[in-house]
């Protein structure tokens, strides 16, 4: 099912969490929208209730209360329409280490459904956009931890997904492989493509996502365009600035 461009790809409204037992939410009135081709960063210190959030947008979990609309369709009444509408790419990597990049990518492609001829056209464009052509034939386990990476999002993306879930992606690269992987993402958003980027580099959010979120504690204390937050009032200097001065942290 394609996305209707028409709509907001992501739309969440009074979006709640409380685990059964549980005293108090993890997850209190969660609002907000996104839009094709944006980067939205989803930021908060651990515990703040990222991974809540991204489990319940990603059908994994549903949710105490609210609603959620992925490219129109209720997300939470029709778990099985929205799953091929959407990739969510851990940030462990999901790789099969005995075969091959090209192989594990040819697997996640029959998995999501794409058929030969689709994939023999999709591969060596993905190849390409993520400079990958030189490891495809390479077992994973013999790739670099910044290679493995990038194998890892070009698998989640081949069916053209219409909101791809990025959880932080550059943990433990050096600063080269994390500067090409953002750069791959970012031509990601300028093909179309939208993220909800989530990382704990506040320098990285502030290079990429247009707009951000700042939750902590299952509450958001901040929300709206990343040069805009910034700059208002001329409260702070870049984005790291003003994360610890909203979450304390």
């Amino acid at each position: 099912m394609p996305a209707d461009d028409s709509q907001s790809v992501l739309e969440v409204r009074g979006l709640g969490k409380r685990y059964p037992g549980g005293q108090k939410d993890v997850l209190t009135d969660l609002t907000l929208r996104v839009e094709k081709g944006e980067i939205f960063g989803l930021l908060g210190p651990n515990g703040a209730g990222k991974t809540t959030t991204i489990s319940i947008l990603s059908t994994l979990i549903k949710p105490s209360r609210g609603s959620v609309r992925i490219c129109g369709v209720d997300a939470l009444k029709h778990p099985f329409k929205v799953r091929p509408l959407i990739s969510l790419i851990p940030q462990e990597i999901a790789l099969f280490p005995k075969l091959t990049g090209r192989e594990n990518m040819r697997y996640f492609g029959t998995l999501f459904g794409l058929q030969k001829i689709e994939l023999d056209l999709k591969l060596p464009e993905t190849l390409a956009l993520f400079d990958l052509n030189e490891f495809a034939d390479q077992l994973i386990t013999k790739c670099s931890g910044g290679i493995q990476r990038r194998f890892n999002i070009a698998c989640g993306i081949l069916h053209d997904p219409a909101l791809i879930f990025l959880d932080e992606p550059t943990v433990g690269m050096d600063v080269h492989s994390r500067n090409a992987l953002l750069d791959r993402v970012q031509q990601l958003s300028l093909k179309g493509s939208t993220l909800i980027y989530t990382t704990h580099y506040m320098e990285e959010a502030e290079k990429i996502c247009s707009r951000v979120l700042i939750m902590d504690k299952g509450i958001c204390l901040a929300q709206g365009a990343t040069d805009e937050l910034i700059s208002g009032n001329g409260k702070y200097r870049n984005l790291n600035e003003l994360f610890l001065k909203t979450t304390g942290k």
